[in-house]
């Protein structure tokens, strides 16, 4: 009697288990559900941020993904891009922040991977196909981009070797725009050889190679960019610094942003709540904390081997392409606004 009432008060508990535990799970993937269905009502691709954004509150996340307008600016380094993007993080409404760096490294690895006919077809038959590691790259640097600083209206990347694949970014992001800045490659290479900037491949102890590797470069970048015109502004460095206002209202109407005299005074924004943050490491920092000025227009004259110079047109024939006269030394880039010479003497 006693074992048959312990059985009966054993299966009760074991029907009052498996009751609660069907209403949790049933529960549970009603949640789920109802969360599935909202993520879907959104464009394919997107991800979550809680946080602030603007006006917004925690209650209403920061929705991104692969159709939003990105912007990309890049460039041969020691071009004007530290400059440019800590002009635009002065901008309320725009976030660059600091070079990510991974991000050239992880599309240089996929341009690797597509240039080599082998490689391709052993990940065709893994079943990695183009489709596949597109998709991959596209959240991959999403998440790099939205993640490493604070929400923005507007986001953007700089790290100036991103733009060799400026091609394969605008077919990942459809509505991204691109800035390719460009400087006469002597004064960028007089900058990263006087400055010790180590880019891979460049010779710093030789003003021919590094010249050589300035026009490879930058014959890839600007190439891309001319068949895409549409969604890429070519700025000259010495042109920004000169005429600071005039190309600033160029550059946020081709990208679809509100003007805001903020971008014309980036110094007095730097390390502020939502103004310009800047890195220890990269070495234009001590540069940029300086209002636009000439100053760095023409170190390089009287600095580059006879020799070199001699045979300029040869070496770096895209000096001529983009404008530059070859064997002006020194050049004439031109007669800077009131502004920035009052800027100028000042820094000086």
């Amino acid at each position: 009697m006693l074992i048959g009432k312990l059985k009966q008060n054993l299966l009760v508990a074991c029907l009052v288990i498996s009751s609660a535990t069907v209403f949790y799970l049933g529960r549970h993937a009603m949640e789920c559900h109802h969360r599935i269905e909202e993520r879907s009502s959104h464009p394919e691709g997107q991800g979550f941020i809680g946080g602030l954004l603007g006006g917004h509150n925690l209650s209403s996340p920061f929705i991104y993904n692969k159709d939003m307008p990105l912007v990309f600016i890049g460039g041969v380094p020691r071009s004007g891009t530290t400059l440019m993007r800590a002009m635009l993080d002065a901008h309320p409404e725009i976030r660059c922040g600091e070079e990510t760096r991974v991000i050239p490294r992880i599309l240089a690895m996929k341009q690797m991977w597509s240039r080599s006919g082998r490689e391709k077809m052993r990940l065709d038959e893994a079943g990695v196909t183009d489709e596949v590691l597109d998709a991959a790259m596209q959240a991959f640097l999403l998440e790099i981009i939205v993640k490493h600083g604070e929400p923005a209206n507007f986001l953007c990347n700089k790290d100036p070797f991103a733009l060799k694949s400026l091609s394969y970014l605008a077919k990942i992001f459809p509505h991204a725009k691109f800035i390719l800045m460009i400087r006469d490659g002597r004064a960028s290479v007089h900058s990263m050889i006087s400055r010790k900037v180590t880019i891979a491949g460049f010779d710093l102890g030789s003003y021919r190679d590094c010249l050589t590797k300035w026009n490879r470069a930058i014959e890839t970048m600007y190439s891309q960019c001319i068949d895409a015109s549409d969604k890429c502004l070519p700025v000259h460095y010495e042109q920004l610094v000169l005429h600071p206002e005039k190309w600033m209202r160029t550059l946020l109407k081709f990208l679809d942003i509100p003007w805001n005299d903020a971008v014309l005074h980036h110094e007095e924004l730097i390390g502020k709540v939502g103004g310009v943050s800047l890195s220890k490491v990269e070495r234009s920092t001590d540069q940029v904390i300086k209002p636009v000025n000439v100053e760095a227009l023409s170190k390089w004259v009287g600095k580059i081997p006879v020799d070199v110079l001699r045979d300029m047109a040869v070496i770096a024939p895209m000096l001529s392409r983009l404008g530059y006269d070859p064997h002006a030394n020194p050049p004439n880039y031109g007669r800077p606004d009131a502004k920035v010479l009052d800027n100028t003497r000042r820094v000086s």
